[in-house]
């Protein structure tokens, strides 16, 4: 019996999904329901007394308990240690970029260097989150692919509009690659990294670099439900639409907090589906199944296969967004950290 391709699947449920919705049968779109463990962390997380993001100021919003805040609730609960997950070292600094110094934290493993490196970035819609809030997906990549994390605090907006993010992405790459050895590192082997809107600059900064020629190109990339468009009609915008931790209301506030008008959206930085994808090295995607960012992650990896680019992905079914840094409650972040890491070491090895 002849199979269908991974990009078949894809283009057909996202087909059959496009034609319910074009049909007002929405009912038959409900979200799946989240696993066990899963469901606690969210449920965790409505204890927090957070309020709906799309309702807040910027300030109010950078504010609320987060999905990391939840899983701490749950090990104090659990009387279990609410200690990050140790490494070898851990380092706060700054880093030159034009007219600005960038923060940024070092994760460096255990052992003897010279280590990869991985350039990583956080989620957060570019409005809201730290370098604090994904601590500990940071350390879990450093642990799990043995490489120097070089995790990213770039600025967010309304305060700084579309496209400072992506230029202080670009920056810190660039300060990486020139500067590897100061932090026992390889420059040969480096990688980009990123969850939700980080994983939109770890593409972004890719092509980039690929279209200016000013460092070597990253010899993996890792997109855990990255943002790669502006389209909020998809099929898994639709089916979670008011999925927690995130949801379509909240994706539009961000949209709007961080572009300057509505054409950013189409700019091939931020709409990486509009983007010539051409000569990227391999790309690793992580999706969560309750998630309104699931469909576009999914036309990502067609996309990128169309342009001859070397594509994994896998989805964690019954996970929600922010689910890759849970590994301490919820163990299919563990599987998936480690899906991560091999598709980034694969990369390394070369």
């Amino acid at each position: 019996m002849q199979t269908m391709s991974d990009t078949q699947v894809v283009t057909a449920r996202n087909t059959l999904h496009d034609t319910l919705r074009t049909k007002g049968r929405h009912s038959m779109l409900t979200a799946t329901r989240p696993s066990a463990d899963q469901a606690k962390v969210l449920d965790a997380l409505g204890t927090l007394g957070g309020k709906p993001i799309e309702s807040l100021s910027v300030e109010e919003a950078r504010g609320q308990p987060s999905p990391a805040d939840a899983v701490m609730s749950l090990l104090k609960q659990a009387g279990s240690s609410v200690a990050p997950a140790a490494v070898g070292s851990v380092t706060n600094r700054t880093i030159p970029s034009p007219g600005i110094e960038l923060p940024v934290r070092i994760y460096t493993p255990s052992g003897t260097g010279p280590f990869p490196v991985i350039v990583y970035y956080h989620g957060g819609g570019f409005v809201i989150a730290t370098i604090d809030t994904y601590d500990a997906s940071a350390r879990a990549l450093a642990n799990a692919t043995g490489a120097v994390v070089v995790s990213l605090e770039y600025r967010k907006g309304p305060e700084h509009k579309f496209p400072a993010a992506h230029d202080d992405a670009y920056a810190a790459y660039l300060w990486a690659a020139h500067n590897a050895a100061e932090i026992g590192g390889d420059s040969t082997r480096l990688a980009l990294a990123g969850e939700s809107a980080g994983g939109n600059l770890a593409l972004a900064t890719a092509l980039r670099v690929r279209d200016s020629a000013s460092a070597p190109m990253p010899v993996s990339i890792l997109a855990v439900y990255p943002v790669v468009g502006s389209d909020t009609a998809t099929a898994s915008y639709v089916q979670n639409a008011q999925a927690k931790p995130l949801n379509r209301p909240m994706m539009t506030w961000f949209f709007k907090h961080y572009t300057r008008s509505p054409a950013d959206g189409q700019d091939p930085r931020l709409n990486i589906l509009g983007a010539d994808l051409k000569g990227l090295p391999p790309v690793t995607i992580v999706l969560a199944e309750i998630d309104p960012l699931r469909s576009e992650g999914e036309s990502l990896a067609a996309k990128l296969r169309s342009a001859g680019v070397s594509v994994n992905l896998r989805t964690w079914p019954g996970t929600a967004h922010e689910f890759f840094g849970q590994g301490a409650v919820v163990p299919a972040a563990n599987e998936a950290v480690q899906y991560a890491a091999d598709g980034l070491k694969r990369g390394f090895q070369k």
